[in-house]
């Protein structure tokens, strides 16, 4: 089990006490609680983006007759954080993460409740926690954007991305999270040694630098750049908005260090007051309607087996590389050894 020191040293947030959303207000008049039986409220820590999920949670909450407090913030690490401080006294009855390699995290530290059989056998085994205690949501797979017209044979590894005759040709994205979070998983599996090496190749190969994912997918379609690594459904999202895009995204040999998955999913800490109705909201997620919304409306891969993907997104097949989740949690390794590199 990782220490607090440990685990808040993952951040460059310090890891201190913070104000806990405030419980639903008491109506003004005693005689109507009486007469009107209070609507449960569910606080949800979302490390998810509220454009993408409240739509979906609202659903939820409509359908049961309840309240939502939501949470949300584009870190991941800081709820985990939050939550950490919190301990027993924190009002989240579900922990929404972009990267569930923080619901590891919180597993270990005895703060996320292990989930019924019933919900984790819903998902493969690959998108469930081995120990139970979370289940996966949906998936982004990481992969290159690039344009047919002016990259004829494109690389087969992302070892490639760093090869001279790509020079001053492909962009990315040194200060975004995902990009982050896939050094972090490349460390462990390339080793510290060789994904050193291939951050000093691609630095040395003038990459054009963007701030995050979809600026390199237009900078594909205008011709600035030939190739962006990035996330899979930046081009359908942007392509959604403008038929015009010119790009199109493309995989790296199957099982290559590239073509890395991420997991959102969901956990119930220990410390929640509604148990049962965050399995209720956890099963809505897996159902049908929630797996066809991710798939759908958000072009991710769903968590279930089953369910259809949007007809613009390639399937998974056996391409992604296996690296643990939790892998992906070192973002403050990533950092520092990017900095050290003057790559960021």
């Amino acid at each position: 089990m990782r220490s607090l020191s440990l685990f808040c040293l993952m951040t460059s947030i310090a890891c201190s006490p913070q104000n806990t959303p405030k419980g639903a207000s008491k109506s003004p008049n005693p005689k109507a609680e009486t007469q009107t039986q209070t609507p449960k409220v569910l606080t949800i820590y979302s490390g998810r983006s509220a454009l993408l999920v409240e739509p979906l949670l609202q659903a939820f909450a409509k359908n049961k007759g309840i309240e939502l407090k939501l949470r949300f913030d584009k870190s991941t690490e800081k709820l985990a954080n939050r939550l950490v401080m919190e301990g027993a006294k924190s009002p989240a009855d579900l922990f929404f993460a972009q990267a569930v390699g923080y619901l590891t995290l919180l597993g270990e530290k005895d703060l996320i409740e292990p989930l019924d059989q019933k919900i984790l056998g819903q998902v493969p085994a690959e998108n469930r926690s081995p120990s139970g205690h979370w289940v996966g949501t949906s998936g982004r797979l990481r992969v290159m954007v690039y344009s047919p017209e002016r990259v004829k044979v494109l690389p087969t590894s992302l070892s490639e991305l760093a090869d001279p005759r790509f020079k001053g040709r492909v962009g990315w994205a040194p200060g975004n999270a995902s990009l982050h979070a896939h050094i972090a998983a490349l460390r462990l599996h390339w080793g510290q040694e060789k994904t050193t090496a291939w951050l000093k190749a691609m630095k040395a190969n003038e990459p054009v630098v963007y701030p995050k994912n979809s600026p390199q997918v237009r900078a594909v379609s205008s011709g600035e750049i030939d190739i962006g690594w990035v996330n899979h459904y930046y081009l359908h999202k942007l392509r959604a908005q403008d038929p015009k895009i010119k790009a199109a995204n493309a995989n790296f040999a199957a099982g290559d260090a590239g073509n890395l998955v991420m997991l959102a999913g969901v956990g119930i800490p220990k410390s929640s007051k509604n148990k049962e109705l965050a399995k209720q909201l956890i099963a809505f997620l897996l159902s049908d309607e929630g797996q066809n919304y991710f798939a759908q409306k958000a072009y991710e891969y769903p968590a279930r087996e089953g369910i259809k993907l949007h007809p613009n997104v390639t399937p998974l097949g056996n391409a992604w590389v296996q690296v643990p989740q939790a892998a992906q949690t070192d973002l403050a390794g990533s950092l520092s050894l990017l900095r050290a590199l003057s790559i960021q």
